[in-house]
């Protein structure tokens, strides 16, 4: 007992409402900042038993990402920079909710059924973004790191792949890269360098984007790292976090789902722009043509257009995936921890979701084949030349997570390679229409899905009037599913045209409305 006596008292410091219930989603805790301090205690502590359990660094991040300012969140990092596994999602939830005075028996639970050696050493790395509250709640995550005696360091603000690479970093010796923030601009920027330097067709208006911060970490992050990036790439950075609120009328997830320019910027034809999310693990990317027309470049853009690249280059290898076959697509859960999983069964693995986070993923082995490739003095120029390629193309990524910068750096570099504009980029396959739109109801669990959340299992009746409204429109479809962070149904709609997507899309939600118990006003029309 005499062990968790610090627990005990500083539990106490930050205590738990009475009755309130969270849940460990797929993006962690989120929530208004508010209610979040025991929460953040207590995933100091869970942070802390992960480690031990690992004895490997883990990392514990706060940021409610795309969120309003208001809000706030905490997700945990796994030894490899990915998210943490989905059994101790449930112990972080059994030990969010557990009452002030249960809190104790919830922890020796958790030690006892992962068999815990509370004297192996623990170490968390702890990171947070520019939210007024984040300070006072990642002081909260370090206070339950040192009440079990584990070790922290506080890498203070960061955006969230940053802490991801730092925690890969910290438990592969350095092989993967320096933890530090420094580490992680040398060598992304350099791997950049490398990979556009021989782009002699690219003209300086290439080399220029413009890039909307959401007014959140990554607008401060892009303004450290341009120094690294020696005049190869111009930034001209907008909602920078002077003036604008962070993710208010900005940001990829404002402009994914309202398909439309941050309020206020003013896109001159030709400009390429992109738009990070709050915490800089999403990116889209957009332009207006002579006409004024928005268009849009998504995470599926995004997907392909390295697809289309890695393809010209992997020829040489005939790497494949460890079922034998190439150019596999899989389906899987929405959530990027499905995607990642499933990317890791391929020697080359490209996921993105639609809202703009993923990244691309290479074996050990593949790394390992270009690597020789690279060094071996017999490697014909051609080879050599393609693989040098693909190791700079290793080095720009972020293997850990979708990150926004590294993900900036790639297209850029790639468009620089291909000597192609974002109008050409865009041009290579047409997007069907589509809307996004959100159904607030008074409990998401009502929704039930399956085959990857293409059909819906309940309420009864829904799956049904979907496939009947559908039937409506040509070249149509239409998906729901609950939100993984908030009390919400999601629904997608496409169709031939953008009426036709608009209409069925309210359809579709006037359904969800009426059969899994709609809160609030019915949805109107979105014209």
């Amino acid at each position: 007992m005499a062990q968790f006596q610090e627990v005990i008292k500083q539990s106490s410091l930050h205590p738990k409402p009475a009755g309130l219930v969270l849940q460990y989603g797929t993006a962690g805790f989120r929530t208004n900042a508010n209610q979040l301090d025991h929460i953040m205690f207590r995933m100091g502590l869970l942070a802390t038993l992960r480690s031990k359990s690992t004895k490997a660094t883990i990392g514990v991040m706060v940021t409610a990402s795309h969120n309003p300012e208001e809000d706030n969140g905490v997700k945990l990092i796994d030894p490899m920079g990915e998210m943490v596994t989905p059994a101790w999602e449930v112990y972080a939830t059994q030990l969010a909710n557990a009452e002030q005075d249960d809190l104790l028996t919830a922890l020796k639970d958790i030690i006892e059924k992962e068999a815990i050696n509370m004297n192996q050493e623990a170490n968390v790395f702890v990171g947070k973004d520019t939210r007024c509250s984040s300070a006072s709640l990642s002081q909260a995550v370090l206070d339950g790191v040192s009440s079990l005696a584990g070790h922290s360091k506080d890498y203070g603000l960061v955006t969230t792949p940053q802490l991801h690479y730092m925690v890969c970093c910290q438990n592969t010796g350095g092989k993967y890269g320096e933890a530090t923030v420094e580490g992680y601009y040398n060598k992304l920027c350099q791997a950049f360098i490398q990979l556009t330097k021989n782009a002699s067709n690219c003209t300086d208006d290439q080399k220029h984007v413009h890039v909307d911060g959401a007014n959140g970490i990554g607008a401060l992050k892009v303004r450290e790292m341009e120094g690294h990036l020696k005049k190869k790439l111009q930034i001209s950075l907008f909602n920078d976090g002077c003036q604008g609120k962070l993710n208010h009328q900005c940001g990829a997830d404002f402009v994914k789902v309202q398909q439309k320019p941050p309020t206020g910027v003013k896109i001159n034809p030709g400009e390429r722009w992109c738009s990070f999310d709050g915490d800089a693990d999403r990116i889209v990317y957009y332009y207006t043509d002579s006409e004024g027309q928005f268009h849009l470049l998504d995470g599926d853009k995004i997907n392909t257009y390295y697809i289309a690249f890695l393809c010209g280059y992997t020829g040489w290898f005939r790497l494949e995936d460890s079922s034998g076959e190439k150019g596999q697509m899989r389906c899987t859960k929405t959530g990027v921890k499905h995607l990642h999983h499933a990317a890791q069964e391929f020697d080359i693995g490209v996921y993105f979701e639609a809202n703009g986070h993923g990244t691309v993923l290479f074996s050990k082995a593949a790394e390992e084949k270009i690597q020789l490739l690279v060094k071996n003095p017999n490697t014909d120029d051609e080879r050599k030349r393609a693989a040098l390629m693909l190791q700079n193309t290793i080095n720009v990524i972020n293997q850990t997570v979708g990150d926004a910068i590294s993900d900036m750096l790639l297209i850029e570099a790639i468009l620089a390679i291909k000597g192609m504009t974002v109008q050409q980029w865009d041009a290579i396959y047409s997007d069907l229409p589509n809307r996004q739109l959100k159904v607030k109801v008074s409990d998401r669990r009502v929704i039930d899905t399956t085959d990857a959340e293409r059909r819906a299992v309940s309420p009864a009746g829904l799956q049904e009037a979907i496939d009947s409204l559908v039937k409506k429109y040509r070249q149509a479809r239409s998906f729901v599913r609950p939100s993984g962070t908030e009390d919400v149904v999601r629904v997608y709609s496409e169709a031939e045209t953008q009426e036709s997507a608009d209409a069925l899309a309210h359809e579709v939600s006037l359904v969800v409305y009426r059969l899994a118990g709609g809160v609030g006003d019915e949805p109107k029309p979105l014209h």
